[in-house]
């Protein structure tokens, strides 16, 4: 049963030089208790999703079409403070990207879980919301005695791990994690990941991981949605996404991922660069890169369909089964 269903989902920044396409069309959905993986290069437009799941996008920024249903409510059509009672950390929760800076410099990390709590239940007593946060450092894997220091006391993977521990102290039912990796070592990296995994099945949620890692989301994820220029090109089952890729795209960048097994080294890169989205090229926005590319995929855009069961694909090439 789906707990996140995104439909056709478009969002636009109104800049001084233009407005910015940063996400059209987007299409996917997230079961309960499963992880999703949306992946893409900088500046796809998977940020955007996230913010736009909690509707935190910036004042430029504005959903312009499409359906966002959280368990089956649109959360499109809600109002600010049904957002905030309903919808924001106690049914969908951000880590954010870079934790080395999520966090306020001049707060005890206590104070400022304490104080999620307490915003989001007012009910809950500062001594209720202390004792959770201890909990919530045991469950993440942090002595409940650094609740008492500042953030500049902490590690990178300590930052990581008190954020995730702070997205958690209202019991969310989806929490996504914005490059969870970020700025940490390799070492770091695979605790974290490690975390999210036993967090996801320890308290049965839905995980969204962004990155643009693809190693990060095999590792994490049951599902992939694969982001280029603002649009999801191709949305199935993780095995499926590495072993029967669709899309082009997808496919290069597999192609572009060094393998441990492989005898050959040489990696094959993707030409050119993604396009402007002030000014996206017409049709398929991938075509410029693309080496099958065919006159209809620079005059026409190509419809999201369902290619075989339970993958999703946006590409001429492919026809549905």
């Amino acid at each position: 049963m789906n707990i996140l269903e995104v439909k056709n989902l478009t969002v636009h920044y109104e800049t001084k030089v233009g407005k910015v396409k940063a996400v059209e069309e987007a299409s996917f959905h997230l079961e309960k208790k499963q992880a999703m993986g949306l992946a893409g290069e900088s500046g796809c437009g998977k940020t955007t999703i996230a913010l736009s799941l909690l509707r935190i996008l910036p004042r430029e920024g504005k959903i312009v079409d499409g359906q966002i249903l959280f368990e089956g409510k649109n959360i499109v059509e809600l109002s600010e403070s049904e957002m905030r009672e309903q919808i924001r950390w106690k049914g969908i929760a951000l880590i954010f990207q870079g934790a080395m800076n999520a966090l306020n410099p001049v707060y005890k990390v206590k104070d400022q879980i304490i104080e999620a709590i307490q915003i989001h239940e007012p009910e809950t007593t500062r001594k209720e919301a202390y004792e959770r946060a201890k909990k919530l450092f045991e469950l993440t894997g942090l002595d409940p005695s650094r609740l008492e220091h500042y953030p500049h006391e902490y590690s990178g993977g300590m930052k990581q791990r008190a954020c995730i521990a702070m997205a958690l102290a209202c019991n969310p039912k989806i929490l996504i994690a914005d490059e969870p990796s970020t700025a940490l070592d390799v070492i770091v990296q695979a605790q974290i990941l490690k975390l999210l995994k036993d967090l996801k099945e320890k308290l049965g949620i839905s995980l969204i991981v962004i990155s643009h890692d693809l190693s990060l989301i095999a590792e994490t994820c049951d599902t992939a949605a694969i982001m280029y220029a603002g649009k999801i090109v191709e949305f199935a089952d993780i095995v499926k996404i590495f072993k029967q890729p669709l899309h082009p795209y997808t496919q290069g960048l597999i192609e572009a991922f060094p393998s441990i097994s492989s005898k050959e080294f040489k990696l094959v890169s993707i030409p050119g660069s993604p396009p402007d989205l002030i000014n996206p090229p017409p049709g398929c926005r991938f075509h410029p890169r693309c080496k099958y590319a065919m006159e209809i995929c620079k005059r026409e855009s190509p419809p999201f369909i369902e290619a075989s069961e339970e993958h999703y694909v946006a590409c001429h090439l492919v026809r549905k089964t």
